[in-house]
């Protein structure tokens, strides 16, 4: 089992900035993917950013050219940089962990994050 703790959240005002980081423990397999999700109020949860091992990143549209994924794979970290925020970027935002064993994919997902874009 991994585990994975999100700090960071808060309330800015739009054009502000946040930064998210996640803590992974427990068991992390080789070739895990980190990366960020959102869900905002009535809406389905959706993908922020992810990124390999390698560095390797995918963003979601919405978020592209504004936010920023990183990994420090010593330290078992993923951050999030929130740049230019909107209020449409206000969500609880889920830390998550994916990876293939034996042909399974096990995903794993923290407790969420709140971020407030509002002036």
């Amino acid at each position: 089992q991994m585990q994975l703790v999100e700090s960071g959240g808060g309330l800015v005002q739009p054009g502000g900035s946040l930064r998210l980081s996640c803590a992974a423990s427990g068991s992390i397999f080789s070739g895990t993917v980190l990366g960020w999700y959102r869900q905002a109020s009535g809406k389905e949860r959706e993908l922020v950013a992810d990124i390999t091992e390698g560095g390797y990143t995918n963003y979601g549209d919405s978020v592209k050219g504004r936010f920023t994924i990183s990994r420090e794979n010593a330290e078992n970290m993923v951050f999030l940089q929130m740049n230019s925020l909107k209020p449409e970027d206000t969500a609880v935002y889920y830390c998550h962990g994916s990876v293939q064993i034996m042909g399974t994919e096990l995903q794993y997902w923290g407790q969420g994050t709140q971020v407030t874009v509002s002036s």
